[in-house]
């Protein structure tokens, strides 16, 4: 009778937490950097990291959610409309990565925010959030890149307040002056 207690309550704890797991969405969902960097395991560039072909979640995988031509949050879907987002390292939204020309927050846009070569906030401005120099910067063959989100992701966990406190000393309360003597010392010639 314990024994069929003990496991009820835990088939009804795995079945409570299964519910709360599958609630339709994965807040948060990473799925590597956008970067030119074929060394870096987070980089989709790397064959052997996240950007293998094997790896389900990669958007290098023809077969997978992000990466088949026929997924609604694919990359390379050109009638995607929940395609993977893009934030960069301070959680600034730089678009959708999707080969959709006519989705308004997509990268191939031409004519929109996120990927237009005008758009400061674009990917495609070598000039602004693609330039190559800056270290998350996607085509930046030596930097880290630009972070790859599920669809219904809010972007990376930034903090509002800064890394670094900067605090100054307390001052003591008074210090006591320095006692200088000037002249030849003292002799005892009695």
């Amino acid at each position: 009778m314990k024994m069929t207690n003990t496991l009820v309550a835990l088939a009804t704890l795995v079945i409570a937490a299964a519910t709360v797991a599958d609630d339709g969405r994965e807040d948060n969902k990473y799925l590597g950097q956008l970067s030119a960097n074929p060394y870096d395991a987070d980089s989709v560039s790397n064959p052997y990291g996240v950007g293998s072909p094997y790896d389900a979640n990669s958007i290098n995988n023809p077969y997978g959610t992000y990466g088949s031509p026929y997924s609604n949050k694919s990359v390379s879907n050109p009638y995607a409309t929940e395609a993977p987002k893009l934030y960069d390292d301070d959680g600034n939204y730089r678009g959708r990565l999707s080969s959709n020309p006519y989705d308004a927050e997509s990268v191939s846009n031409p004519y929109g925010k996120y990927g237009s070569q005008y758009s400061a906030d674009s990917i495609n401005n070598p000039y602004g959030a693609g330039n190559p120099y800056r270290a998350d910067s996607p085509t930046n063959p030596y930097g880290k890149g630009i972070g790859i989100y599920d669809s219904e992701s809010d972007g990376p966990d930034v903090d509002d307040e800064p890394a670094v406190t900067i605090t100054t000393p307390e001052q003591p309360a008074e210090a006591p002056e320095p006692v200088y003597t000037f002249g030849w010392p003292e002799t005892n010639d009695e």
